[in-house]
């Protein structure tokens, strides 16, 4: 009986990492350089670069860049405008034909604070950090190419499960993490397999988990909007359309008073996916590594600028939030960056490894391989 259980997780293990393993590869692969893509854009020449300019210049009011976001793209409406952690004097625009247009379809620039001055972003508007970004979520193939990618994430954590299940059997006659190195090359490829698997092990299931999540963002945004938001909206089912909008310069102190002790992330205009037709939503964020990626939104009026409700979080808006950085090493700062990149490695090595004994081992005569615990 525990022989066909184990026969029975040797099958999983290997059909499991065998049908995911190509597609691992790719993500292991471009997800490397985006652990690092805020240095990259740099190196690359992707990275807005403002001006330098007095320390005390004073900024703009918040409406005279909504006006010259507008101004940067005629024809266009304004979607979001949000503001880089790492760039204090900068705010990031998208625009589009439509306040309902797709993502992938509009147009993201910087704005200087100060000076209303447009500046290019590359690195959002296909650049090669976009290109490894959009292989990395979508495989260039927008919603299929995410619920491929979300799927291949479920098969690569039964392929961990699995594994583990193996190891402890295939381990009982040797030493924890030794590698045979006297015999054949099979044997020690499949030992460094094991321990690199056991070594990885929290972070694979991490990177699958949070991989898979984040796959999924459409559904869970979607989720959200016919739930939470709807109901906050609710009393606007049967409001006329909007025929104009008060200006946007109270919109930060109005939301900060209504969730105080927050700061501003961004600003979704009405129309947009994230706000509804008759308001501003303004997503406003915490202090701290871990609460600076969850989002409380704060609904206002586009016509009163009155707020009408303030978001509560959903349990996988928030999954969503802390999922994504997670996924890319961005909480520890450069520790936690060389810490994601060396085990991004790591795995590379135990998916090829993994292939390799595959191959060999569909190619070894079957008494060769009497010895040997797949794992």
């Amino acid at each position: 009986m525990r022989s066909t259980t184990l026969r029975r997780w040797s099958f999983i293990h290997t059909w499991t990492s065998l049908i995911c393993t190509l597609f691992l590869l790719l993500l292991a692969l471009t997800g490397l350089p985006l652990i690092f893509h805020h240095e990259l854009e740099h190196l690359l020449g992707e990275a807005p670069e403002l001006r330098e300019m007095a320390a005390d210049t004073p900024r703009l009011e918040l409406q005279q860049l909504v006006e010259a976001a507008e101004q940067h793209r005629p024809g266009e409406v304004l979607q979001y405008l949000g503001w880089e952690a790492d760039e204090p004097n900068g705010v990031v625009a998208i625009t589009a034909a439509t306040a309902g247009t797709e993502p992938n379809a509009s147009h993201t620039f910087m704005l200087d604070a100060r000076t209303g001055e447009a500046v290019a972003m590359p690195a959002a508007n296909g650049g090669v950090m976009m290109l490894m970004l959009r292989l990395h979520v979508d495989l260039l193939a927008g919603l299929p190419g995410k619920w491929l990618l979300a799927f291949m994430g479920l098969l690569f954590v039964l392929a961990i499960v699995s594994g583990v299940v193996l190891y402890a059997p295939f381990m009982r006659k040797l030493k924890f993490a030794e590698v045979r190195r006297d015999k054949s090359t099979r044997l020690r490829w499949l030992d460094l397999h094991n321990l690199l698997g056991i070594v990885t092990l929290a972070w694979a299931l991490t990177v699958g988990i949070t991989g898979v999540i984040s796959a999924c963002a459409d559904l869970l945004i979607e989720a959200w909007r016919n739930d939470t938001l709807a109901a906050m909206v609710e009393p606007y089912r049967d409001a006329p359309p909007l025929t104009s909008r008060a200006p946007a310069d109270e919109l930060l102190r109005i939301a900060g008073a209504a969730a105080p002790g927050m700061r501003p992330d961004f600003i979704a205009f009405p129309g947009t996916r994230f706000s509804s037709e008759h308001h501003y939503a303004v997503f406003m964020v915490g202090d701290s590594h871990l609460t600076s990626h969850l989002w409380t939104p704060v609904l206002i009026d586009a016509q009163t600028l009155a707020v009408t409700a303030v978001g509560e979080r959903p349990w996988y808006m928030d999954a969503l939030a802390m999922s994504q950085p997670l996924h890319f090493g961005d909480y520890g700062g450069r520790p936690m960056q060389l810490l994601w990149a060396v085990l991004d490695v790591l795995t590379i090595i135990v998916l090829g490894s993994g292939l390799y004994l595959w191959w060999v081992r569909r190619r070894a005569p079957r008494a060769a391989l009497r010895d040997e615990v797949v794992a």
